[in-house]
């Protein structure tokens, strides 16, 4: 198949709902599952957020597509980042400093003040180096970190498209 054929339309699309399809299948693993989200979860279920709303931005906006692509990509770099260090945290819990114990971070904060405004979505009350969940042998925050990775590389690709409207 030439993807230089599928209209940008339908790329940004498929970000947005993918990423906003992450979120529900974490929500609903984290109701079945009885899990508890650290302040790294929301914070990464913030960042998905954010980029699904960017891809839909980039559906409804598509001359705007290298705009789109780019905070797309710099939101994945973002998440990359947190996943990576949840990552770390998890892989060596007695080097990580665990959050809840120490001053707030900008984040913590963020997280406390969106789980105070919307609970069922933002509210933080797991640990950080927790492994609550795993399949495969990798964690949330493992899987997280290879979906953040693809997100950046799909931004960079949509960012490289030569497609239409």
């Amino acid at each position: 198949m030439n993807w230089s054929k599928v209209p940008v339309r339908a790329w940004f699309a498929t970000l947005g709902l993918g990423c906003l399809g992450l979120v529900a299948v974490g929500m609903e693993l984290q109701a079945l599952l009885r899990l508890s989200p650290c302040p790294l979860c929301i914070f990464q279920r913030l960042l998905y957020l954010a980029i699904g709303a960017v891809g839909l931005l980039g559906f409804a906006l598509p001359a705007g597509r290298l705009l789109w692509s780019a905070l797309a990509g710099g939101l994945g770099l973002l998440g990359l980042g947190v996943a990576a260090y949840q990552t770390w945290m998890q892989a060596y819990p007695h080097l990580a400093p665990e959050c809840s114990f120490t001053d707030p971070n900008a984040i913590e904060r963020l997280v406390d003040w969106l789980g105070m405004a919307y609970p069922s979505l933002f509210l933080a009350t797991g640990f950080c180096t927790s492994r609550e969940w795993e399949f495969l042998g990798l964690s949330m925050a493992n899987w997280s970190l290879f979906f953040f990775a693809g997100i950046v590389g799909y931004s960079f690709a949509l960012f490289r498209l030569n497609g239409r409207g």
